[in-house]
C-alpha cells in the first residue's frame, strides 16, 4: 500500500479484515482495494448477493502461483459474472511441476509477458546464488545425499536425519562460520544477517536449543530467533510448494506451543518487549520480527515455512538449508537472499546440509531458459582461484592465483610506490584483488586454505589434524600448499597504501609533477565498500592490544602491530597517535580483561580531549564556558555548528 501511494496518494484502501473489505467495495471511491484471498473468499462465502459480482472487475493477483486452485478461486468464477484477472509470479506451475491436473495457465490462460530470473540477474536487479552442500558429516552423508523424497520423509526422526549427533555437528558449522558467511570476521560487527530453514518445527526447536547451548559461554552470542506457526495438511498445487503458516497459534499441538512460548519469551528478554502466543500477540511478534530482521538486529532466524516466501531484507545475505526444497519453494527460499545491497555483497549465499544440487538445477531450468544455470549460479572455487570467461559480460575474469602473483611481483613493497603512473596501476591491480578476494571469502575451501596458513607446515602432526578436522585428503592438503596466499600482514601494508593513495586524491586531486606524464584518474573507483567490509572497530584493536601484551610483552612490537592495523583502516586512522600514547603511558600490566582496557582508554581519551580543549581555549583566548558547552553540543551531533549566536559567544570579547 506504501507503495502504491507513493505513485499517487490516496490511491488505495486496505482491508485489514472482511467486514472493511466489504465498506471499501461498497465505497463510491475510484481507489485500488488491496486484500488477501483469504478474506476475498469469506466475503463470497458470507455474502450471496453484491452488486460487485455484476460488475466489470479486474483481479491483480501477486505471487499467483500460490492459493489460485482451490475453493476461492472456484467461487471467484461462480459469483463474478463480469471479471479479468492477471497474475503476476516468477515460479509459475507448469505441468513439470503441478501436484494435479491444473496449472498457472489454466486459471490465467496464456503467458503475456515473461521477465525470468536470468533477465534480472543481467540488468542487476538481483543477484545470483551460490549454493554449497556442506558435507563434512560422513557418517550421514548416504541420507543426506538421497534424492527420493518419500525416504527423506521417512528420515525425519532422531536415528537419521534429526539425530543428535547431526543437529550438534550442524549447528557448530553454523556457528564457526556464521561470521565469515555473513562478513562479520573482521571485528567491525557489520556485514549481514542469515536465515536458517528446517524441516520441521521439531527440528526448528533441537536446532534452536543445541544452537544456544554451544554458545552459552560465547562472549559474542549470536541473537537467535525463531518463528513457525500452524500449517493446514491441504492438497500442494505444486511439486515443492512450502505450506503456508497461518497466524492460528491455537491450531499448534501443546508441545509446539509451549517451544514457540519459550522462544518468544527469550525474544522479549533480548529486546524488552511484550509478545505472546495469543492471536494479537502473535502478529504483533512476526511484524517487529519482520523489522529487527531488516535492520539486522537479529543475527540468525529460524523458520519452518514463514518468512520463505514474499519477504524481503537486503541486509541477509546467507540461507542455511537443512530442509528438503523443491522447484518454486527451492526458488522462493533462495532469493530471500539475492535482494541487491552494496559491493561487498555479490550473491545470495545459500549452504545446504542436504544434497541440493540436483534439485535446484531441476528448479532454476524450469523457471529460467535453457542457459539458466550459468547465469544464475556462482562461479565455482576453482573459477574463482583460476580465472574464468564471464558469460553474461564476455569479458575473462583473472582468478586470486594470478591477481596475487602480480600483486607481489610488480609491488612487492607498497612504500616504494612514487610515481602517479604506479599509483593509479597499484590501485587498479589492488582493487581487483579485493573483489575476488570479497567472493572467496564464502567459499570454505578457502576458509581453510586461510587457516592453513597459520599452521606450521613442516609440523606433520599439526598438518594431520588440521587434515582431520577439515575431512580433507592428503592430496587436497597438498595443492593448499603449493597456493600462494597474500599473508594477512601484506595484506594489511596493501591495504595502508591503499588508503593513503585514496587519501592524497582527495587532497591533491592528483597535480602534475615535473617531468611526470598526466596520470587520467577518471577511469579508477576506490573499491569503499570492500575496505569497510574488513573495517575493524577500535574495541576490536583494543582487545588485541590486551591478548598481544598479554603474549609478548614487547611494547615496541605491540606498537608496530598497532600502527600497521590502524592505517590499514579507513575509520581508525585518526586515533592512531592517540593509541599509541594510551600504549606508552599506560601499565598495561595492571588491566585484568578485555573490557578493562577499553575502560581504561576511554579514561585516558576523555582525559586527553579535556587538555586538548584546555590548550585550544587558552591559545586562542576563548570564552571558557561558552566554549565548553559548543565543544560539548558538537560532539554531541557529531558537526560543529557555525549558524546562530552559538559560534559568536565562544569568541574573545
Amino acid at each position: 500500500m506504501r507503495e502504491y501511494n507513493k505513485f499517487a496518494p490516496d490511491s488505495v484502501n486496505g482491508s485489514i479484515s472482511t467486514a472493511e473489505l466489504k465498506r471499501n467495495i461498497l465505497k463510491k471511491d475510484n481507489r485500488i482495494i488491496v486484500t488477501t484471498i483469504q478474506k476475498l473468499n469469506n466475503l463470497m462465502k458470507s455474502e450471496a448477493n453484491l452488486e460487485v459480482y455484476g460488475q466489470q472487475v479486474v483481479f491483480i493477483f501477486d505471487e499467483c502461483h500460490r492459493s489460485q486452485f482451490g475453493e476461492a478461486q472456484k467461487n471467484l468464477q461462480r459469483k463474478f459474472k463480469r471479471f479479468y484477472q492477471f497474475g503476476f509470479t516468477g515460479t509459475p506451475i507448469f505441468p513439470e511441476n503441478a501436484a494435479g491436473a491444473e496449472t498457472t495457465a489454466h486459471v490465467f490462460g496464456r503467458e503475456l509477458h515473461a521477465y525470468v530470473i536470468t533477465d534480472a540477474i543481467r540488468d542487476e536487479k538481483v543477484l545470483k546464488f551460490k549454493v554449497d552442500y556442506n558435507a563434512v558429516r560422513p557418517q550421514f552423508k548416504s541420507i543426506e545425499t538421497e534424492q527420493d523424497e518419500l525416504k527423506l520423509k521417512a528420515a525425519e526422526n532422531a536415528k537419521l536425519l534429526l539425530h543428535p549427533e547431526r543437529i550438534k555437528e550442524v549447528s557448530q558449522y553454523v556457528l564457526q562460520n556464521f561470521r565469515i558467511k555473513t562478513h562479520r570476521s573482521a571485528g567491525n560487527g557489520k556485514g549481514f544477517n542469515a536465515m536458517f530453514a528446517v524441516s520441521s518445527v521439531e527440528a526448528a526447536k533441537l536446532y534452536y536449543e543445541e544452537l544456544n547451548r554451544q554458545q552459552r559461554h560465547s562472549d559474542k552470542k549470536l541473537k537467535i530467533a525463531t518463528i513457525f506457526s500452524f500449517a493446514a495438511n491441504e492438497e500442494q498445487a505444486a511439486a515443492g510448494e512450502i505450506a503456508d503458516e497461518n497466524f492460528e497459534v491455537t491450531a499448534m499441538n501443546s508441545s509446539a506451543k509451549e517451544f514457540l512460548t519459550m522462544a518468544i519469551n527469550d525474544y522479549n528478554a533480548m529486546f524488552k518487549t511484550n509478545y505472546s502466543v495469543d492471536s494479537n500477540g502473535f502478529q504483533n511478534y512476526y511484524r517487529n520480527l519482520s523489522d529487527r530482521v531488516k535492520y539486522q538486529e537479529v543475527d540468525l532466524l529460524i523458520v519452518v515455512g514463514m518468512f520463505l516466501t514474499g519477504f524481503d531484507a537486503p541486509t541477509l545475505n546467507t540461507l542455511f538449508v537443512d530442509k528438503n526444497l523443491r522447484y518454486h519453494g527451492l526458488i522462493q527460499a533462495f532469493s530471500r537472499t539475492n535482494r541487491i545491497y552494496d559491493a561487498t555483497k555479490t550473491f545470495g549465499n545459500i549452504i545446504t546440509f542436504r544434497d541440493l544440487e540436483q534439485a535446484t538445477v531441476d528448479a532454476i531450468s524450469l523457471f529460467g531458459d535453457a542457459n539458466t544455470k550459468n547465469v544464475v549460479l556462482e562461479k565455482s572455487y576453482n573459477e574463482y582461484m583460476l580465472g574464468f570467461m564471464d558469460i553474461v559480460s564476455g569479458e575473462a575474469k583473472r582468478g586470486y592465483v594470478e591477481v596475487v602473483k602480480q600483486l607481489k611481483e610488480q609491488f612487492p613493497d607498497p612504500t616504494e610506490i612514487e610515481t602517479d603512473a604506479d599509483k593509479k596501476a597499484f590501485v587498479k591491480l589492488f582493487g581487483e584483488y579485493l573483489k575476488v578476494e570479497n567472493v572467496l571469502q564464502n567459499y570454505d575451501e578457502f576458509t581453510q586454505l586461510k587457516d592453513l596458513q597459520h599452521i606450521d607446515k613442516a609440523d606433520a602432526a599439526a598438518v594431520e589434524a588440521f587434515r582431520d578436522a577439515h575431512f580433507l585428503t592428503a592430496e587436497q592438503v597438498e595443492e593448499m600448499m603449493a597456493v600462494d596466499v597474500l599473508a594477512d600482514r601484506a595484506a594489511q601494508d596493501y591495504r595502508s597504501t591503499y588508503n593513503d593513495i585514496r587519501e592524497w586524491l582527495r587532497r591533491q586531486g592528483g597535480e602534475d609533477k615535473p617531468g611526470e606524464i598526466k596520470v587520467d584518474w577518471d577511469d579508477v573507483v576506490f573499491e569503499v565498500d570492500l575496505l569497510k567490509s574488513q573495517e575493524i572497530n577500535l574495541d576490536y584493536i583494543l582487545e588485541l592490544v590486551f591478548e598481544h601484551n598479554k603474549n609478548t610483552k614487547d611494547k615496541d612490537a605491540l606498537i608496530d602491530e598497532v600502527r600497521r592495523l590502524i592505517r590499514s583502516s579507513i575509520g581508525n586512522r585518526a586515533k592512531e597517535s592517540l593509541v599509541v600514547d594510551f600504549i606508552n603511558q599506560t601499565d598495561l600490566e595492571d588491566i585484568e580483561d578485555k573490557a578493562g582496557i577499553i575502560d581504561a582508554f576511554f579514561d585516558y581519551a576523555q582525559q586527553q580531549q579535556k587538555i586538548e580543549a584546555e590548550k585550544l581555549i587558552a591559545n586562542e583566548g576563548l570564552n571558557v564556558e561558552a566554549a565548553k558547552r559548543y565543544m560539548q553540543r558538537s560532539l554531541k551531533n557529531e558537526y560543529a555548528s557555525v549558524n546562530g549566536t552559538d559560534l559568536n559567544e565562544i569568541l574573545p570579547k
